[in-house]
């Protein structure tokens, strides 16, 4: 398939999502979204650390990291409990299961995400995860599920190569950021950080988040 070969050349996100998009523009498919999961209870742990590759609008992923949609999303619920692949259209599929599901979904759409294919993703290293296909309208017949599936598991094995391989370019941390940082590392708790600091502890865990973002590391102690 052209596609795969093309994602084996894919040597950065942003390709490995524009490659995605390019070959499969014919289903409507606008946006591509990939993710790793954490457990259902330590869901309010969700930041863009976990995020492997996406192309949606800035806006809207500060707004859902912001608010914790993760915690209420009906995709990331769906994604969690199934094994294959779910279009969000599906008549088993509860999109509206909860009001916070519902206002999620509802600010989704006024941003273009409308339609979707989700498909459900486990990585070697028995990770959870998943690949939506998203846009305005989707036509994607029964028989075209399979290939999706595949595109999705080797797009979304080819992102996390590239991620892991990282960037030549130095990551630059701030005075504040390092000092928060060298703290945790000595086993402080946030409000001992902010206490020695002079912050409050929701200004220790935005450094922190940015130290996260910054490194592309997932929790504390990758940090």
């Amino acid at each position: 398939m052209k596609l795969l070969k093309a994602l084996d050349r894919a040597s950065s996100l942003p390709e490995v999502v524009a490659t995605v998009r390019g070959h499969l523009a014919g289903f409507g498919i606008e946006v591509v979204i990939a993710g790793l999961l954490p457990a259902p209870s330590a869901m309010r742990a969700f930041d863009r650390s976990f995020v492997v590759m996406e192309n949606v609008p800035h806006a809207w992923q500060r707004r859902y990291i912001d608010r914790h949609y993760a915690m209420h999303d009906p995709i990331v619920a769906e994604t969690l409990h199934r094994r294959q692949g779910f279009g969000w259209r599906d008549e088993d599929v509860g999109l509206a299961s909860s009001a916070p599901a519902a206002r999620i979904m509802a600010e989704a759409a006024e941003v273009g995400l409308r339609d979707g294919y989700t498909v459900p993703l486990t990585t070697i290293e028995g990770e959870l995860g998943g690949m939506s296909f998203v846009g305005s309208h989707l036509e994607i017949a029964p028989e075209h599920r399979g290939m999706l599936t595949l595109v999705a598991s080797y797009a979304f094995g080819q992102a996390l190569l590239v991620r892991s391989q990282g960037s030549d370019r130095p990551v630059v941390l701030s005075p504040r950021e390092r000092e928060t940082l060298q703290w945790a590392a000595e086993g402080k708790t946030d409000w001992e950080i902010g206490e020695i600091m002079g912050i409050s502890e929701h200004g220790v865990d935005s450094h922190l988040r940015c130290v996260r973002a910054k490194l592309g590391t997932r929790n504390r102690a990758q940090v």
